[in-house]
């Protein structure tokens, strides 16, 4: 598990570093008016988020700290993800996670291991949309693995055969 967020993690940086220069904080019709950079300060904000509530075994993704810094500086945002594989591979442990839903809070039991699951999903579903935003302002050729499912490799990869 750890392996697969890494290694998504270390091409998602690879990516990021090979974009024009005007590509990154740029707003993009296709994906909502939002940029490559908000979609990378938000899989980059809830990892931090994990990692910050891991000690206290407390984490809400919804009062996260939102860094417009990570959306605007690559540079930046890619310290952070560097920090991100430095920092989060951790002993499993029960944890909770606080949603605000409709003005009330909801605690859920999660363990850690299970919260870096939902990340790598949440952070290749991103991929996904950097895609295609990527795709709308270059030609930079983006690897066919990035924002695609685990699951869906081995599946594609079985029926080839």
């Amino acid at each position: 598990m750890f392996k697969s967020t890494l290694d998504t993690l270390e091409q998602f940086k690879q990516v990021l570093l090979e974009l024009p220069k005007d590509c990154y904080s740029r707003s993009c019709n296709i994906l909502s008016n939002a940029s490559i950079g908000q979609h990378t300060r938000h899989v980059i904000e809830l990892y931090l988020c994990l990692i910050k509530g891991y000690d206290q075994a407390d984490v809400s993704y919804d009062r996260r700290k939102r860094d417009r810094k990570i959306e605007k500086d690559l540079s930046f945002a890619i310290e952070k993800l560097a920090f991100i594989q430095m920092h989060l591979k951790k002993p499993n442990k029960a944890i909770q996670i606080s949603y605000e839903l409709n003005g009330e809070i909801l605690t859920l039991d999660t363990n850690y291991h299970r919260e870096v699951m939902y990340n790598l999903e949440h952070t290749i579903h991103h991929q996904a949309l950097i895609k295609i935003g990527i795709c709308h302002f270059s030609d930079q050729k983006v690897p066919e693995t990035f924002g695609v499912a685990p699951s869906t490799l081995q599946f594609r990869k079985e029926c080839a055969q």
